[in-house]
């Protein structure tokens, strides 16, 4: 009987690979609320994430290197920040419909586990770690120019590779002549596990508001919401 719920061969043939190390790959969807829960593995996906988010980098690195000579290191940085970030992996997630393979605690999944950008990141990570050590680096970067690379088009296109504070910047000092303010409006939680919210102010008018575990976080998600905005008026 299969570990997961749904078999791999059905990953195999979307993938066009055929796995040497079922069980390595089964555990790439192993979250660690699962070991409570299950003895069917000594370990949670958290190891191969750490191999699989360096693998992620160096290819597309590699990739963004190759493809793009007429951009600087700080283009390309900023492109593959925006490539590797948990929205776009926890997307990648969805595309492969990693979600169903997934093994969480009854509580993990409960609330909400399996559809979490996080997790589906970090297993998004755990994937591309497990495949490297059971196929090798090329066919990582096969599984990447599929699903993952051909992002980056749309991504220049859309400015994603900039984050929102910049961004609104510029667009509030090309349509407003101002440059944006940030104004704690709160801070709570203790020390450990505190949240911020910060505001938005363009020309003494008062915009969005956003929430984050740090200033800068808060900052970034007021910026964003900022930018919706302005760009929906």
């Amino acid at each position: 009987m299969s570990l997961l719920k749904q078999p791999l061969s059905k990953l195999e043939k979307q993938l066009h690979l055929k796995f040497n190390q079922p069980h390595l790959i089964a555990n790439a969807f192993v979250h660690r609320s699962y070991l409570n829960e299950s003895s069917d593995f000594n370990e949670s996906n958290e190891r191969l994430e750490y191999l699989g988010d360096a693998v992620l980098e160096l290819t597309t690195s590699v990739y963004l290197f190759k493809k793009y000579p007429q951009y600087q290191e700080g283009m390309l940085t900023n492109l593959r920040a925006a490539l590797v970030k948990t929205t776009t992996l926890a997307q990648l997630a969805k595309d492969l419909g990693l979600d169903q393979y997934l093994l969480m605690s009854k509580g993990e999944e409960d609330n909400g586990g399996r559809q979490n950008p996080s997790i589906l990141a970090d297993t998004t990570e755990a994937l591309l770690g497990s495949i490297y050590l059971d196929q090798g680096l090329a066919a990582v970067q096969r599984i990447l120019e599929t699903y993952l690379f051909p992002k980056t088009e749309e991504i220049i296109k859309n400015l994603e590779y900039k984050d929102s504070k910049s961004l609104l910047q510029e667009i509030a000092q090309a349509k407003l002549k101002a440059t944006p303010i940030y104004q704690l409006i709160s801070e709570s939680g203790p020390d450990h596990d505190k949240e911020f919210v910060m505001q938005v102010i363009i020309n003494n008018k008062k915009y969005a508001q956003g929430k984050g575990k740090s200033k800068q976080a808060a900052q970034e998600a007021a910026a964003k919401r900022t930018l919706e905005m302005i760009q929906n008026n």
